[in-house]
């Protein structure tokens, strides 16, 4: 071969061996696993789980436990956990409640805005970011409760995420970009979006928030892959004149008097959605009735269906099979919107299906969830507004906790002893593991209703509250305890243990199989605790407040621990938010060993120099 020959036939095999290596480069990834009902309905199962080291959904699995099986961080060497990588997710508005997700080693995350973000769940390098760019200035004086998100589900490739200015919006998972967007309610209505959409065999259930506004309870379902709604479930009946929307509301119409519907009637779906696809049913927590106080909503001493109750809907029809109302005639904002949880317990010798759910009334509740049989309830904190229950648990009232203009203190506190704050459940213990509030609430009613007020007069001026502290049922109190966690046993309805720090508002907890219990507290720690005893193996101040709750996941083999916080107010500059923050919102990633530098603490409020208060007023909640 002559020379020339040579580097010609050298190049040509440099070429091709450069154009190997690029082809090579070039091949995706192995595919990832598709999120679809099969999987989202095994998650968490143990041997049938296809991706036991993600968090597929808001509450990791469709029985809404937040247990995950992964224990490479566990009891015996939690002690060793350390920040692994923060981020900064952008300007805030309002306290962190949004879940992540983590799919394709993709760790997914939402802001108070709405805005999405997808991070290397190793690294977290930032992979694409989408701003459904909200009328921020149009759209804040209509928000019910606190410019807040508490997340996103995944479902065949797309990431849905609710927006707070009324749309569903569906993203393809890999690259950011929208595939559709639903309008599912207007601002202008009072109604804005702040829950985590939940996926239902083929369909997208979501919920609309504005429970203080003069609104009509509803949620409604969607087709997964296109965004068309399949159909719409209202809460609370309407105008009477009109024909009712199905038989339900043509029952509850009989519990409601005079105008109610010009006031709205409340009933909001703002958290609280689980799924059972054996069953086929939709199961939905419903919010407080509107305006707050029963005597201006048109008739006393009548139950107001279904507000403050459980619903269980079949999911083709979207027609209700039974409810369990759980503060009747509610007067004291008493939502029952809080995580339901789908369990199978022994009961009296019996292995039934149960829903449970620790609402903001103080009591826990554990239901048969194909009939709704009542099977057991009891207060899993310090209760003095209700008596006990009877035998269909119905709550008995305490006659002092009903209020008018004279104001009183009651517990649990309006907040709720238990609010949004996930709770977990442990396989392992058999505990429930509930952040609570354990203060008491002062109520009092104003004189008339102003339009669009919910009658409650926020304890402001006036005469001293009478404290209602007698009867009391429900676990005693340590006086200066404010918050906990607790670990009840759903089965016995009793109290495990319980350790100071927390409340029912603000962060949350999962639990592992590591026999640990992860738990965010809204004034910026996070720690780990043992699941069996409560021990405290952990705890780290993020100097932050106003926190989400945290999830776990595992990817190249290492595990991680993961959750958002901070307010992120943006500076007043002339009478107009800049884009200044005071400490940028950030979503903090912890594993063993981690040796990242803590971002900088949030300075104090304004005007504030003493800690961070244990949770907004309740009014703020939704």
């Amino acid at each position: 071969m002559g020379t020339f020959e040579w580097k010609h036939w050298a190049l040509a095999v440099g070429i091709l061996a450069f154009s190997g290596v690029a082809w090579m480069k070039a091949q995706p990834a192995s595919k990832p696993v598709t999120v679809d009902a099969k999987v989202l309905h095994n998650a968490g199962s143990g041997a049938n789980d296809a991706l036991p080291g993600s968090w597929l959904s808001y509450g990791r699995n469709q029985n809404e436990t937040r247990y995950s099986t992964l224990k490479l961080i566990n009891d015996t060497n939690a002690k060793r956990l350390g920040l692994a990588w923060s981020y900064a997710i952008g300007a805030g508005g309002g306290n962190q409640e949004g879940t992540p997700l983590m799919w394709n080693n993709t760790l997914y995350g939402i802001t108070t805005w709405s805005v999405v973000y997808a991070l290397d769940a190793r690294t977290g390098k930032e992979l694409w970011r989408w701003d459904p760019e909200v009328n921020q200035q149009a759209v804040r004086p209509r928000i019910c409760c606190g410019t807040v998100n508490r997340g996103m589900a995944l479902y065949n490739g797309l990431l849905i995420a609710p927006v707070i200015d009324g749309r569903l919006e569906a993203l393809d998972a890999l690259t950011g970009k929208p595939v559709w967007e639903s309008r599912m309610a207007y601002p202008q209505d009072q109604y804005t979006l702040t829950m985590a959409p939940r996926i239902a065999g083929d369909k997208v259930i979501m919920g609309a928030s504005g429970g203080d506004k003069p609104t009509r309870g509803f949620f409604a379902a969607f087709d997964a892959k296109t965004g068309r709604q399949a159909w719409k479930f209202y809460t609370v009946p309407g105008n009477p004149e009109n024909p009712p929307e199905n038989e339900a509301m043509k029952a509850a119409q009989k519990t409601w008097g005079g105008d109610f519907w010009t006031k709205g009637g409340g009933g909001a779906v703002w958290d609280g959605i689980a799924y059972d696809p054996e069953a086929n049913l939709v199961y939905v927590g419903t919010g407080n009735a509107e305006p707050w106080v029963q005597k201006f909503r048109g008739a006393q001493n009548v139950d107001n269906l279904y507000t403050c109750s459980i619903l269980a809907v079949d999911l083709a029809s979207g027609q209700m099979k039974w409810y369990f109302q759980t503060t009747p005639n509610d007067n004291w904002d008493f939502d029952s919107v809080q995580q339901l949880m789908l369990l199978d317990l022994n009961i009296k010798g019996k292995q039934r299906k149960v829903i449970t759910q620790a609402s903001k009334n103080g009591f826990f509740w554990v239901l048969d969830r194909i009939t709704g049989e009542f099977l057991s309830g009891a207060p899993y904190v310090k209760t003095t507004w209700a008596l006990g229950l009877d035998a269909k648990g119905r709550p008995i009232v305490n006659p002092e906790a009903y209020y008018d203009t004279d104001p009183i203190s009651i517990f649990p506190t309006g907040g709720g002893a238990h609010n949004w704050s996930p709770m977990s459940f442990n396989p392992n213990t058999g505990f429930v593991y509930i952040p609570v509030s354990l203060t008491p609430f002062t109520y009092a009613a104003t004189k008339e209703l102003a339009p669009g007020s919910t009658g409650y007069a926020f304890g402001r001026g006036g005469a001293a509250p009478k404290l209602i502290d007698k009867p009391a049922i429900g676990p005693p109190t340590d006086e200066n305890m404010r918050g906990a966690l607790e670990a009840w046993d759903p089965v016995n309805q009793k109290l495990g243990w319980r350790v100071d720090g927390g409340g029912g508002i603000g962060g949350g907890t999962a639990t592992t199989a590591g026999n640990l219990v992860f738990q965010v507290i809204n004034d910026g720690r996070f720690r780990a605790v043992t699941a069996d005893k409560g021990e405290v193996l952990y705890e780290v101040k993020t100097g932050r407040t106003g926190m989400a709750p945290p999830i776990t996941y595992e990817a190249d083999g290492k595990q991680y621990v993961a959750f958002q916080g901070g307010l992120g107010r943006a500076a007043n500059i002339n009478g107009a938010n800049s884009d200044k923050i005071d400490a940028p919102p950030m979503l903090f990633v912890f594993a063993l060993d981690g040796a990242a530098e803590m971002p900088k603490a949030a300075p104090p409020p304004p005007g504030r120099g003493g800690p961070p208060p244990a949770g907004p007023a309740p009014e703020q909640q939704r």
